[in-house]
C-alpha cells in the first residue's frame, strides 16, 4: 500500500512540478515559444531576458510556491513521520519542472521549485538558501552561480538542523541534480561566455 502511494504521489507531484509557468506567461504575453528564446529555457531567468525583472520575479515566486505547497498538502494529507512521502513529492516536482510532459519533457533547472520544497520541509533552510542565493547573485550578477552555490549548501543546513534523514537525502539528491541540470552553464563560466542578470 505504500509503494501505491508513494507512486501516485510522485505522479501528481510530477504533474505539478510539470506546469510551465515560465513558458505559459511568455506565451500568453507575447505568442513565442520560451524554448526557442535566449537560453531556451522555461525559468524565471530566461523569462527576463523576454519579459523583464518583473515577469522574473513573478515567475521565480511562482514556482517557489510549485515546489512548497505540494509538499506541504502532503505532508497534511498523510501521516508521514519518516519522511517518505514529502521526500516523494519534491522529488516528483524538480524532475516535472526540468522534464515537463507539456513541453515536450523540457522546461527549467528546478532552483525556485527545489527551494520551495525545501522550504516546505524546513522553512529555515530554505530562507538560508534563499538568501545565499540572492547575496551570491548580486555579488556575482550570474544566476547559476548564485544557484549553485546556494544549492550546495542545502545539505550542510539540512544535516545541521537535524531534519528527517529523507529530507536530507532530498536535498543532497536536489543538489546533485540541479547542478547537473547547470552543466552547460558551467561551460558557459568556464568559457566566459555566461550572460550576467545585469550589466
Amino acid at each position: 500500500m505504500l509503494y501505491l502511494k508513494l507512486a501516485i504521489v510522485f505522479m501528481v507531484a510530477y504533474l505539478i512540478g510539470s506546469i510551465p509557468t515560465g513558458y505559459a506567461i511568455v506565451k500568453a504575453k507575447t505568442g513565442k515559444d520560451l524554448r526557442t528564446l535566449g537560453s531556451g529555457s522555461t525559468g524565471a531567468t530566461n523569462v527576463k531576458r523576454v519579459l523583464g525583472k518583473k515577469w522574473f520575479i513573478i515567475v521565480m515566486i511562482l514556482d517557489f510556491l510549485k515546489g512548497a505547497l505540494p509538499v506541504i498538502m502532503t505532508y497534511k494529507l498523510f501521516k508521514d513521520p519518516y519522511g517518505y512521502i514529502a521526500f516523494t513529492t519534491a522529488v516528483g516536482i524538480i524532475i516535472g519542472h526540468s522534464k515537463s510532459v507539456f513541453l515536450g519533457f523540457k522546461g527549467g533547472k528546478s532552483v525556485a521549485s527545489g527551494i520551495g520544497a525545501l522550504f516546505a520541509m524546513s522553512p529555515v533552510v530554505g530562507i538560508l538558501i534563499a538568501f545565499i542565493w540572492a547575496c551570491v547573485t548580486f555579488v556575482t550578477k550570474y544566476v547559476s552561480v548564485g544557484s549553485i552555490v546556494a544549492i550546495i549548501f542545502a545539505p550542510i543546513y539540512m544535516i545541521y538542523y537535524k531534519r528527517p534523514i529523507m529530507y536530507s537525502l532530498f536535498s543532497i539528491i536536489a543538489a546533485i541534480y540541479i547542478i547537473f541540470m547547470h552543466k552547460d552553464n558551467i561551460i558557459r563560466l568556464l568559457k566566459g561566455e555566461e550572460n550576467k542578470i545585469r550589466k
